[in-house]
């Protein structure tokens, strides 16, 4: 059985620098006043010529609606933490929308830059420039012997976390999920669901990155990620071979009833989309299915959710009517 190159299993990788202004206060004991006068601070510290003026632009959290703050949640360009922060925070995104540097978070920056293979080193590196930029201006809080000061003990040295969000039903329909929390923390590093800290694991995507900051260097934290999750992926492509080869009439019913749900459906809500989308894709990666583009079914997931529909409608949608029109949208679609 052929199966697609083992990056396919990869829907986004992202690294996340987190940095405070030194002599203030973290924005959990900020003035609303204060916070926001940062966030112009900020903006004079990056938009240093025409070329960032043109590309990258901010979005002042206080003075967008619930609709725009839910979309870009759902595109992973802020957080939980930052949409918490609603009233005081702000974020820079550039056109493609693969940078946000996130202000008054938890931290009072978070940069973030985020890709869709596994070459962490080059995300990395985009983010150190964009810290370098900033630093030009801005004076970091920074100890010699702790490193970065953060709001969060856990994120003290480097303060960078590095994560790839992986498809990995594999090793889920095989109950082998549990075993892999257990090896990555025994390694100094965690699994989480689709949204980061604190989100299910629907879909079988699921988000890996370092806990472990203090004590190594940035280089040696995305060389054990990167080198870790690798290795991972090619067990995935394993139990998904074994799961065709054992089960192949099973499993071949099991996407293509997905398929045919996908196609006909008249009521369908997230998680159930989700379950569908995520069978259909493991079909894609292991070939049973090859007339359908993985790029088609990543934008559904993030087409069908409730802030991207609530966008797509112009208007406020009942639970009903979510689910109405997200089976609508991927019927279109197959």
């Amino acid at each position: 059985m052929t199966m697609l190159n083992k990056e396919s299993l990869i829907l986004r990788s992202r690294v996340r620098l987190a940095r405070n202004f030194k002599g203030i206060a973290f924005p959990h004991r900020l003035e609303a006043e204060v916070a926001r006068k940062l966030v112009q601070q900020v903006e004079d510290a990056f938009y240093v010529s025409s070329i960032m003026n043109e590309d990258y632009s901010t979005h002042r959290m206080w003075e967008q609606g619930r609709t725009e703050l839910l979309v870009a949640f759902e595109k992973h360009l802020v957080s939980a933490k930052l949409l918490n922060n609603s009233d005081i925070s702000a974020y820079i995104t550039d056109e493609e929308e693969d940078v946000s540097i996130m202000i008054n978070e938890e931290d009072h920056l978070r940069l973030q830059v985020m890709g869709r293979d596994l070459d962490l080193t080059r995300l990395y590196e985009k983010a150190s420039q964009l810290d370098d930029l900033l630093s030009e201006k801005i004076a970091f809080a920074f100890d010699y012997n702790f490193g970065y000061i953060t709001a969060c003990p856990t994120n003290l040295g480097t303060a960078m976390r590095a994560s790839v969000m992986l498809h990995l039903p594999g090793f889920t329909l095989t109950d082998k999920i549990g075993y892999v929390a257990q090896a990555l923390a025994q390694m100094g590093m965690t699994i989480r669901g689709i949204y980061g800290e604190g989100s299910q694991a629907e879909g079988n995507i699921y988000q890996i990155s370092n806990e472990v900051t203090l004590g190594m260097t940035e280089e040696d934290i995305l060389f054990n990620l990167t080198d870790t999750i690798g290795k991972l992926l090619e067990e995935e492509q394993e139990h998904q071979r074994k799961l065709l080869s054992d089960y192949t009439h099973e499993m071949e019913d099991k996407i293509y009833r997905s398929l045919g749900i996908l196609m006909k459906a008249r009521l369908m809500t997230s998680k159930e989309a989700l379950y569908h989308l995520s069978l259909l894709r493991m079909g894609v990666e292991t070939e049973v299915l090859k007339d359908v583009d993985l790029a088609l079914i990543d934008g559904l997931i993030i087409n069908t959710q409730p802030g991207m529909m609530r966008k797509a409608y112009g208007k406020e949608l009942t639970e009903k009517e979510r689910d109405l029109h997200r089976a609508r949208i991927i019927r279109s679609i197959f």
